[in-house]
């Protein structure tokens, strides 16, 4: 049975004690559990020593000669362990806003789905004005109807409301609404020409600044499973589904200021994800 037929359309992403959207899988409040504690470990001078020797020798490594690159493979998928760049040049164009034009090919597929995974999971996907060219964009023809009913059901004015937005999605004056994706790796569990699974492992910060936020910018690591399908000369997404991690130990950074997480917001830009 594949995972549409399991999850539906869409699915959810987020773990206890987050504070960031979830995409609509069910009617449990995605905001509810507490804000993570504060860390106060320290790492020892070993620890500070053993790093720096780590990162020496991973910057010797990346500045060694190309006999080090991977070898192409007959699946045109790299190896999850290569750490040089791999895969094609990322597509040159986009529609609305987001990109398009992917290979048909395993690359290609793994390019369409992390750049997806961003756009799902984007302050935007909370706007009435933007959801609908985001479902129309992204996803076969024949879900975009009821995905979008279920959206609009899902992030209704009250939901909009208890996480600090409008009902335009907007932030109220003074705060940023942060929600950002980061993918860090992809995987291709099932291909084909005509449709493909593809697990992406993504990173991400949400929530709202402001000193009088009840949510609070934090971050989460969490995998998303998407099925797509090639239609209309590009991959389109059938059904996607979600899980939490893997995460990793979190160390001992220093939480940053409202002021400079919505700063970092407004200053960096994102990227085109390509294999």
């Amino acid at each position: 049975m594949s995972l549409g037929d399991e999850h539906g359309s869409s699915g959810g992403y987020g773990g206890t004690g987050q504070t960031h959207t979830r995409l609509p899988e069910a009617d449990v409040s995605p905001y509810a559990g507490g804000r993570r504690g504060g860390r106060t470990s320290s790492r020892s001078l070993v620890t500070v020593v053993g790093v720096v020797v780590l990162l020496i020798a991973a910057i010797a490594f990346a500045n060694r000669g190309g006999d080090d690159l991977p070898s192409d493979e007959t699946d045109d998928s790299p190896k999850a362990a290569a750490t040089a760049p791999s895969g094609e040049k990322p597509v040159q164009s986009k529609t609305a806003g987001i990109p398009s034009g992917f290979a048909h090919n395993r690359q290609g597929a793994e390019s369409a789905a992390a750049n997806y995974a961003v756009t799902l999971v984007s302050a935007d996907i909370l706007k009435p004005a933007q959801r609908s060219r985001i479902v129309q964009q992204l996803f076969v023809a024949d879900k975009q109807a009821s995905l979008e009913d279920r959206f609009n059901k899902a992030y209704s004015k009250e939901f909009l409301s208890n996480i600090g937005l409008d009902e335009k999605g907007e932030a109220a004056p003074g705060s940023t609404y942060v929600s950002r994706t980061m993918p860090v790796g992809t995987k291709v569990t099932n291909y084909s020409d005509a449709a493909t699974a593809v697990e992406v492992w993504c990173s991400g910060v949400f929530g709202t600044t402001g000193e009088s936020t009840t949510n609070p910018v934090t971050s989460d690591w969490f995998t998303m499973t998407l099925q797509l399908h090639w239609a209309d000369g590009d991959w389109k997404i059938d059904s996607f589904s979600q899980k939490d991690g893997p995460a990793p130990v979190p160390g001992d950074d220093k939480a940053s200021t409202a002021e400079e997480m919505a700063k970092a917001v407004k200053e960096y830009g994102g990227f085109t994800y390509a294999r």
